[in-house]
């Protein structure tokens, strides 16, 4: 089922001028002239669908960058949870407690995230591994109450150097975003870096 959600950005949009601070203090600049920005809007800090998505990035984190990618990962949460749960990704992240950056690119939220048989999967994996991670007390426990809930939809943007958004994806429930792989292809289409 496609959305109609007016803010959505689609393939040949010009993206909107963006000044970010990760939860370090490094500003970020999208679209970046030297860099294809891939805009990854996740779930909340601790998500175990999306620590288990961002780890199969982390695996190919030298041919994403040789394809001259820059990875910006925002969650709607605070930056004490990311610190918590996402301060060791080697990209910057961003902290969204408020959903400013959903609302205005029009990433959704509801029960279809994780009414899905992939996403109940990714979960019941995502879930193992964080709590194996916990034990080994390199985590955190999982967040009981994430901030902005747990029912929101990923979102993958890709913003060429010139402003253009070379291609978008809203994903229908929560394991639904790029592979590594699909995110490669869209850079390798004859877009400029």
């Amino acid at each position: 089922m496609e959305s109609h959600n007016p803010n959505q950005v689609r393939a040949g949009d010009t993206f909107p001028q963006m000044d970010l601070e990760s939860i370090n203090g490094e500003q970020i600049k999208i679209p970046d002239s030297n860099a294809v920005t891939h805009l990854q809007l996740r779930r909340f800090a601790g998500c175990p669908i999306c620590t288990l998505h961002l780890h199969s990035v982390i695996e190919r984190r030298d041919e994403i960058e040789s394809a001259g990618i820059r990875e910006v990962i925002v969650f709607h949460s605070t930056n004490e949870e990311l610190r918590k749960y996402e301060d060791d990704l080697p990209f910057p992240v961003i902290a969204d407690p408020n959903r400013t950056l959903y609302h205005r690119l029009g990433v959704e939220h509801g029960v279809r995230s994780i009414a899905n048989a992939p996403a109940l999967g990714a979960a019941l994996r995502g879930h193992g591994a964080s709590i194996r991670a916990a034990i080994r007390k390199r985590r955190a426990p999982l967040p009981l109450k994430p901030n902005g809930g747990n029912l929101g939809l990923p979102a993958d943007i890709l913003v060429g150097t010139d402003g253009q958004v070379i291609a978008a994806k809203y994903g229908h429930h929560a394991y639904d975003q790029w592979t590594v792989d699909e995110l490669l292809s869209r850079v390798g289409t004859g877009w400029a870096r």
